[in-house]
């Protein structure tokens, strides 16, 4: 236990310094997605393998891909113990729109007991606490376990390069288990564990009558208008009760045991809070589902935009040619991606009306993906949360998607530990997003605990 106190000294002692190297890193606008910042996306890069090598850690490089680079090392020095590939991304979101921030993105603001900057809770201020806690253990010799480290520059452009990154590298991340601090918990004093996490399939659907807009006196009620197409398929894709209609939709969609229900139960709810986070008057959603159930157990279908003719200002009477939608599906672990485009494509067939072609283009994917959560990784990171915290975590099923997880459950054969200290009001990829700093401080104290724990 000296080790371990020792370990937890450090960190308390260094708490100023770990701040201000945590600024440093927020002030890098790593913004993946636009080409005008690839530097600072690089430079990015370079400053965490130099947290990697004052790690102590070997075989430290920064792997090219066709788009950002990888940033890898490794310590495996600890025979018959775990090998650990801790996962995070070092790119962060645009800032847009930039006038509602009330300061800079990039200048790590402290105001309160929050720090408020672009990439802050997602995820530099995870992947930077699991760096202090693994400085806090170095400071007291070697480490408990084997680690390998895997931080990527793509996450929020939807990690394109990933897949055959893995598929090139199998051997060199071969692990045990990983550790995904791209994570969260309930609220500032509750701990959670997410065990499950929703996949993606992202379509973009177009309908079209003619070949140009026409005008609306000497056609409309003698074309069909794809507006009004479109308008009858969105309709469609639901019943009365809320389930999608897409056929076989729910053919893999694993049911939800008795035990497990219990287990969701638990997770904290207030449905006023819910909505007011929200900023909505009700809840809606598949009938005889609990909202907790809804957004993490079962698959949705949902229209994220839709367009066509005119939306100018005044007038224009007009019968468009053509009207689209982006729909997205978010599903439950089992179900594939591309048998959803499959079954869309079903639905549009029997659908669409005569006198209307139609066009679909899937844009992204990703498997959803479920852990088990009686592992001895689970249990260790259960664990070192309420050492920290003072009471066990809440186990929550997550609606949104990490493709991470479930690409390396497929490629590598190995589950995720989502440990994370992000709070579901930190504002990511919004303006002012910000994260709490003393949920960052026991975010370094929990790693130090959990690699003990697996170290023993």
């Amino acid at each position: 236990m000296a080790f371990l106190n020792d370990a937890l000294t450090h960190a308390r002692a260094h708490k100023d310094r770990h701040l201000a190297e945590y600024r440093e890193l927020l002030a890098m606008p790593s913004i993946s997605t636009l080409p005008e910042n690839k530097a600072d996306v690089e430079r990015t890069a370079e400053w965490l393998a130099q947290q990697l090598r004052d790690l102590r850690m070997e075989k430290v490089s920064i792997m090219p891909t066709d788009c950002h680079p990888v940033v890898y090392g490794e310590w495996l020095k600890a025979p018959g113990k775990p090998t650990i590939l801790i996962y995070g991304h070092y790119d962060v979101q645009p800032v847009d729109p930039l006038d509602e921030w009330e300061s800079d993105p990039f200048g790590a603001e402290i105001r309160g007991d929050y720090v408020f900057a672009r990439g802050a809770s997602d995820m530099k201020g995870q992947i930077f606490a699991q760096l202090k806690a693994m400085e806090s253990i170095a400071a007291q010799g070697d480490y408990p376990v084997n680690v390998k480290y895997l931080l990527e520059g793509e996450e929020e452009i939807g990690s394109p390069s990933l897949p055959d990154f893995i598929d090139s590298h199998k051997e060199l991340l071969a692990c045990d288990a990983v550790l995904n601090c791209d994570s969260g918990i309930q609220d500032k004093d509750t701990p959670a564990i997410i065990y499950s996490l929703r996949g993606l399939a992202y379509f973009e659907l177009e309908l079209r009558s003619a070949e140009k807009d026409l005008h609306s006196g000497m056609f409309g009620g003698a074309v069909r208008n794809p507006l009004h197409v479109m308008a009858e398929l969105v309709a469609a894709l639901h019943d009365a009760d809320g389930r999608v209609t897409l056929p076989g939709f729910y053919e893999k969609v694993r049911p939800l045991a008795d035990d497990e229900r219990e287990l969701l139960q638990r997770v904290p709810y207030d449905e006023a809070e819910w909505l007011t986070m929200a900023g909505a008057t009700a809840c809606f959603g598949e009938a005889g589902y609990s909202t907790v159930e809804r957004i993490g157990a079962r698959p949705t279908l949902e229209v994220n935009g839709m367009w066509g003719g005119f939306t100018g200002e005044g007038a224009k009477t007009v019968l468009p040619a053509r009207a689209h939608a982006k729909i997205s599906a978010r599903l439950v672990a089992d179900q594939d991606p591309d048998a959803i485009e499959g079954q869309f494509r079903v639905f549009l067939e029997q659908h669409v009306a005569e006198g209307v072609t139609w066009s679909l283009h899937q844009h992204s994917s990703g498997p959803g993906s479920t852990m088990d959560r009686t592992s001895i990784y689970m249990k260790a990171a259960g664990d070192a949360l309420e050492t920290v915290y003072g009471k066990q975590p809440v186990f929550r099923r997550e609606g949104g998607s990490v493709p991470i997880v479930g690409l390396l459950q497929d490629k590598l054969g190995v589950d995720s530990v989502m440990l994370g200290f992000a709070l579901p009001d930190d504002g990511i990829h919004g303006p002012n997003e910000r994260q709490y700093i003393p949920g960052f401080y026991r975010g370094i104290e929990t790693y130090i605990h959990y690699l003990d724990l697996l170290g023993r």
